[in-house]
């Protein structure tokens, strides 16, 4: 009997330290009870000492290896949220936001991770500041990133490029919500993108084509779709209408919710301009549709759809020229998604997605007597799993291992008046390995890819970078990270340059791909208890084995890869929120861009040792938001540096610069009642009158008002 109670007893007493010494798990929010992904989770004794560290995963989960007392607390840690110490029992612990906010993104290494933990240069574009900003077109959006420069030639939905530290437009990876945008040979069209149906916008710079593959040569620019938030059971309705200055009319409407598992977000937006001179009337409409639904706790379908269709006319340089009445472009762009993600397991999860994008494109100048078509085509299928293994303790680190396989197929059909159609077709193959270490304060990311090009064969690329926190820490001085990227990039030649057949310009089957490697390094500082951000970057980019035309006689010619460039820079940003409901951001960009190696050695505009075109030296931003009661009041205003650029022979001698320009937007929205706001904006503030291309002059002062419902 002594025996059998000793037993009892010895089965109560563990069954007691069991209750006392348990395993810890939960799961982090931010604010709006999303999941906060490689947030730093530390077990804490009664005394401050520690425990256990660990990350949550991408579903904002964590789980200690460790027991602990019920005295025990914990301690969670990511910069731009407030840290938060609860009881060790906790199992929901919600993040306060810090003044100046952190994000997390996806696009810098194909999984959700914090800008504290990335190398890399990064910028993201919030949903609610592009809706402060209220601009119509999403380039206009990416003004104020450091080291973008947006040039538009001309008024609304004129050609529109986009130039990255140096890089060519065309060296710009686009995405929405994964989807590839670009056309075969990376060019991409951004004057008829608009931006009101956007959750958010993240820029990553520098070459990133060991995760994306082709075109990613100087930087990936990727957009998401607003999802539905369930906020009830009904769903939530927003409609806008604004009317201004050049008979500019333009109205949305948005329709989301989400149910039982099922979110869903339709949209439409209409634009409709005049411009400022004859014949540069502007018309587009765009519509899209984002459902995802979830199978049970672990896996979601999610199907994502766009169109767009735009009519715009092209007056020409009308700075040396008359206005060209009748030309026009056209442009049908669809584009279509479906993905599949499955939590596996608490350490592995996978995603599948199919795409298809369509870009029909159609350009016609009687006067000339050219009309050209170009009909391109892109299927897309990918895989991609996610395996985490350890713990980030200083001493076996927490590890992260992504593989990725693609297959894109490109196909296109390009023709004019004069020469013979150009039909082409291209499979890619592509296969990345990427790992990621956290060790205490130190995140590692190395990554490689095997691209398999249908036009130039196999090639290998590479990229590194680290992050580390110098100092964690609050106050006046808070977490200063200090942080490296190197990559390289690859382009694929354009179905022009591969497959023409015209002896005019023929196309060179045995181009290779044009090619990017970059360094770059930089230091952030978080300041006054996370009310300011310093950052500061350096970078280095060459470009080597770009295509350029050859002549072979006065009516023929070919391409070859021949000329290579270099840009070197730096960039300054600043972001601070000394006020509740006032921020001020600001930006910098030194860049000094030039060729290195040209067929021409000696021109005046393309020789060695000359400054590659529209793209400044100098260049800068400024803003402010400020929310006060019922008025939020947005101002921007943008710097271009005199540039390189060219008249292309309309004047002798001919004209090789651009003067500088300053370009300020202010938007306001006033809250009348909960449903109704009374909106509007001004372009041009100052009334400049400048030419952002040589030729192409800028809209002067506009202005929009209108009203928005939310119901």
């Amino acid at each position: 009997m002594r025996r059998f109670s000793g037993i009892l007893l010895c089965v109560f007493l563990s069954l007691t330290v069991w209750a006392q010494e348990r395993k810890i798990a939960g799961t982090v929010l931010d604010p709006d009870r999303a999941t906060v992904p490689r947030a730093t989770v530390r077990l804490l004794k009664p005394d401050g000492a520690e425990v256990e560290r660990t990350l949550t995963d991408s579903l904002g989960r964590f789980e200690f290896n460790h027991s602990c007392s019920r005295e025990c607390r914990i301690e969670v840690r990511i910069t731009g949220f407030q840290t938060q110490t609860q009881p060790a029992d906790q199992k929901v612990i919600v993040l306060g936001l810090a003044p100046v906010q952190e994000k997390v993104v996806v696009t810098a290494t194909r999984t959700e991770t914090p800008i504290e933990q990335i190398g890399a240069g990064v910028t993201v574009i919030t949903g609610e500041q592009i809706e402060q900003q209220q601009q119509l077109l999403a380039a206009d959006v990416l003004r104020q990133v450091p080291g973008l420069t947006v040039i538009r030639s001309g008024g609304l939905g004129t050609f529109t490029s986009v130039f990255s530290r140096g890089g060519e437009s065309d060296y710009n990876k686009i995405l929405l919500d994964g989807i590839p945008l670009n056309e075969p040979g990376g060019r991409f069209e951004f004057g008829s993108l608009a931006a009101d149906d956007l959750d958010r916008i993240e820029i990553v710079r520098g070459p990133q084509s060991a995760l994306f593959g082709s075109d990613a040569m100087a930087s990936v620019i990727q957009l998401f779709s607003r999802r539905g938030e369930p906020e009830g059971a009904r769903p939530h309705v927003a409609l806008d209408f604004d009317a201004g200055k050049f008979r500019t009319l333009h109205g949305g409407a948005d329709l989301n919710g989400a149910i039982h598992g099922f979110d869903y977000d339709l949209s439409y937006d209409r634009l409709n301009t005049d411009n400022e001179i004859p014949n540069s009337d502007f018309r587009d409409s765009t519509g899209a549709a984002n459902f995802g639904f979830n199978l049970g706790q672990h896996t979601q379908l999610r199907w994502i759809s766009r169109g767009d269709s735009t009519f715009a006319g092209t007056p020409g340089q009308i700075v040396f020229q008359p206005a060209d009445l009748d030309a026009f472009f056209r442009k049908a762009d669809g584009y279509t998604g479906f993905s599949i993600t499955n939590q596996t397991t608490s350490l592995w999860d996978q995603r599948v997605t199919y795409t298809f994008a369509r870009s029909r494109q159609r350009s016609l100048d009687p006067d000339l007597a050219s009309a050209f078509l170009s009909d391109t085509r892109r299927h897309h299928l990918d895989y991609q799993s996610n395996l985490r293994m350890g713990t980030p303790d200083q001493r076996w680190g927490q590890h992260l291992f992504t593989f990725a396989f693609d297959w894109d197929r490109e196909k296109g059909l390009l023709n004019d008046f004069f020469d013979p159609a150009i039909r082409a077709k291209r499979d890619n193959f592509g296969g990345t390995f990427q790992y990621q270490a956290a060790f205490g304060r130190v995140f590692l990311t190395n990554g490689v890819r095997v691209d398999d090009n249908g036009s130039f064969g196999r090639t290998v690329i590479p990229r590194s970078s680290i992050a580390y926190l110098l100092r964690q820490a609050s106050g006046v001085l808070g977490v200063t990270k200090l942080k490296f990227n190197f990559g390289l990039g690859i382009k694929e030649p354009d179905f022009t340059e591969s497959f023409s057949p015209s002896p005019f310009f023929l196309g060179n089957p045995n181009l290779r791909p044009e090619r990017a490697r970059s360094f770059d390094f930089g230091i952030e500082q978080r300041l006054w208890n996370n009310r300011a951000r310093l950052e500061v970057n350096w970078f280095d980019n060459r470009f080597k084995n770009l295509i350029e035309f050859i002549a072979t006689s006065p009516t023929t010619g070919s391409f070859t890869n021949i000329d290579s460039t270099k840009a070197q820079g730096a960039e300054l940003i600043v972001e601070t929120a000394p006020l509740k409901g006032f921020k001020f951001t600001a930006g910098y960009t030194y860049l000094n861009a030039e060729i290195t190696k040209s067929e021409k050695p000696t021109d005046p505009l393309v020789g060695v040792g000359k400054g590659l075109l529209r793209r400044p030296r100098h260049s800068g931003s400024a803003g402010i938001v400020w929310d006060w009661r019922r008025l939020t009041l947005s101002s921007h205003a943008e710097y271009v540096g005199r540039r390189a650029d060219s008249d292309f022979d309309f004047q002798n001698p001919p004209l090789t610069s651009e003067g500088s320009y300053t370009n300020w937007h202010l938007a306001w929205s006033v809250r009348v009642t909960k449903n109704f706001s009374y909106v509007g904006t001004v372009d041009n503030l100052l009334d400049q009158k400048y030419t952002e291309a040589l030729g192409f002059p800028a809209l002067r002062i506009s202005y929009r008002t209108g009203a928005r419902f939310n119901f």
